[in-house]
């Protein structure tokens, strides 16, 4: 199974865009996109992303927040999620997965580098699942 579809929850427009622009353009990746967290929250009442994308610091529902409702909905739990973030020390790191974030993205992030950042949380996501039902 290949990566295909992404939704982004950010509420910074210039990191949406960028990030649209180079996963669509370079990827060829279904990108669709959220500012906020109840609003990615209400995507995904419709859409199953392969993949989401969640920045961290947000207002009103911060990343954290809306990754533990992720988790909790039986429905969107099984999501792939990416952290994106400028907050990178170790104990922070060691908080995203504890929450159970599969990956973290540094901001500012490489845009030509983000699509294969994608693909190999994917890969090993799926490669995990795969050896667990073994």
């Amino acid at each position: 199974m290949e990566l295909e579809s992404i939704l982004m929850i950010d509420d910074d427009d210039s990191i949406r865009r960028i990030a649209e622009l180079t996963l669509t353009g370079f990827a060829k990746f279904r990108v669709t996109l959220a500012r906020s967290g109840p609003e990615g929250l209400k995507i995904l009442e419709t859409q199953t992303p392969d993949l989401i994308i969640l920045d961290v610091m947000m207002p009103d529902m911060d990343g954290p927040t809306v990754l533990l409702k992720l988790k909790e909905n039986p429905a969107t739990a099984s999501i792939p999620v990416a952290f994106m973030t400028a907050k990178v020390q170790r104990h922070e790191m060691a908080a995203y997965s504890k929450l159970g974030a599969d990956g973290v993205i540094i901001k500012p992030f490489e845009p030509s580098e983000l699509p294969d950042q994608l693909r190999e949380i994917y890969r090993q996501v799926k490669a995990a699942n795969l050896a667990s039902v073994e």
